[in-house]
């Protein structure tokens, strides 16, 4: 370790009526101490393991310091840790519990991999490697909820999204997308969640070019899931709900084509349904001069557009809009579906809980910086992303694994702050590791049930 210098000590001379020095010389200390629970889950759920048996290592044996698993690990913890850069990889070479997580010695000055090993290694992977890589994390993910819940499941929700990753270089496929307003790339990522509960879990995440149609990629993502739910989850029934962009006559004709699956699907307005929902927009209209408030009205209609093979339900919204200081406004909406049930409760009890997925890419993007997609090739940066959604497969883990406490659903950077940013001392001897934690850890009980829900125990 770097010996001590002028710069690891600081004097506040009068700031508690007394001299207050502030000295950097606790040895083997870390300020992400909780990490080992990421690193418990991981052994739980082989997610690591199974994703460096995808990459094959071409690099020269004998010249090897780093092994593919570690290189892995260094990149997913310090993820779900908050160091989203490659550039944190200098800050962090000799944090003791960072070189823990990857199973380096703490004992020894074994430095983790630099920025530079770690760029080389984003920019080695191929497109079979990230397509396997795909496969792996959406295994994982139903393995998971499988013997979780089992037989017992009985419906399965399958939800499909893009965002927008705005990007600032010149890296390849990034193109100027005029609904965003911006040059960016489009990923589009998928969650499934089960029965009544509230989590959306993520199981893929797909980099498009800034300019891909909604389309690209759903079909294949369908036809890799559906199967694996049904064979995980055989008397669930599956519902897929997706946006605006997503009804195109390829996707609704695959949908119509598959046994015990539903799905609701947002699909925009044009003149034809304009027409349909003529009638009731002029109630919507009616009662809303009444009440002077925003009012809706529910009806449905049959509907084949131009492309379409039959003609399907689609269930209208009329609903005029009242804001304060402003003019009413019509806002028609219109949602395809092959459910049966009122159109009231299909809109408001079925495709408006889709909102709850806005706030999980929330989380990926202000918690985890999933679009930080800055290296200049596209497959890189499609390795980044996969990366970012295994750190998140891991803390939605830890979230699982909290129900019980007062953590049960707070947001991944909360997790962060109450059970994984913990100042921590690593001690190492030959009969065991010992980290010790502040007395005073405010969220202690929930530290430790957590932990003996992943198989540690008191004593």
């Amino acid at each position: 370790m770097p010996g001590q210098n002028t710069a690891d000590c600081v004097v506040f001379p009068d700031l508690f009526g007394r001299p207050l020095h502030a000295e950097f010389d606790l040895s083997n200390a870390s300020s992400d101490g909780g990490g080992v629970l990421l690193s418990a889950i991981d052994s739980r759920l082989g997610l690591i393991k199974e994703l460096a048996g995808c990459i094959r290592d071409r690099r020269q044996v004998g010249k090897v310091d780093h092994e593919i698993a570690e290189l892995l690990s260094q990149r997913i913890f310090g993820m779900a840790l908050g160091y989203a850069d490659c550039n944190d990889a200098a800050r962090l070479a000799h944090d003791p519990v960072h070189r823990l997580l990857t199973n380096r010695d703490v004992t020894e000055d074994d430095a983790l991999a630099s920025q530079p090993t770690l760029s080389r290694f984003e920019n080695s992977i191929g497109p079979r490697e990230l397509y396997r890589m795909g496969e792996v994390l959406t295994s994982v993910v139903v393995d998971r909820h499988r013997l979780r819940i089992g037989r017992t499941c009985r419906k399965v929700v399958i939800e499909l999204d893009s965002t927008a990753d705005p990007t600032h270089g010149a890296q390849q496929l990034t193109l100027f997308n005029g609904h965003y307003d911006t040059w960016c790339y489009l990923p589009l990522l998928g969650f499934v969640s089960f029965d009544d509960e509230p989590e959306q879990y993520l199981f893929t995440a797909v980099l498009r070019p800034g300019t891909a149609p909604d389309k690209l990629g759903v079909l294949a993502v369908l036809r890799r899931i559906i199967p694996q739910l049904r064979s995980a989850f055989p008397h669930a029934r599956i519902l897929v709900r997706m946006d605006g962009g997503f009804g195109r006559p390829e996707i609704l004709d695959f949908l119509d084509g598959e046994k015990r699956v539903d799905y609701v699907v947002g699909f925009a307005k044009n003149s034809v349904l304009l027409r349909f929902a003529r009638k009731l927009m002029g109630a919507a209209r009616k009662k809303s001069r009444g009440s002077k408030r925003t009012e809706h009205i529910y009806g449905e209609c049959r509907y084949q557009a131009g492309k379409w093979s039959h003609g399907r339900r689609v269930i209208i919204k009329a609903e005029v809009v009242r804001l304060e200081g402003r003019l009413p406004k019509d806002n028609p909406r219109f949602v395809v579906t092959n459910l049966r049930q009122t159109p009231r409760w299909v809109y408001e009890h079925v495709y408006c809980e889709r909102g709850d997925v806005e706030n999980r890419i929330k989380e990926l993007k202000y918690g985890l910086e999933i679009d930080r997609t800055s290296c200049s090739r596209f497959l890189a940066n499609q390795f980044r992303v996969l990366l970012t959604a295994a750190a998140y497969v891991l803390l939605q883990e830890l979230r699982l694994q909290a129900q019980p406490t007062s953590c049960a659903r707070a947001q991944i950077w909360t997790l962060r702050q109450r059970l994984l940013t913990i100042g921590a001392q690593v001690v190492s001897s030959t009969r065991r590791l010992l980290l010790r934690l502040p007395e005073s850890f405010p969220y202690k009980p929930e530290w430790i049930q957590i932990a003996c829900a992943l198989g540690a125990r008191t004593g």
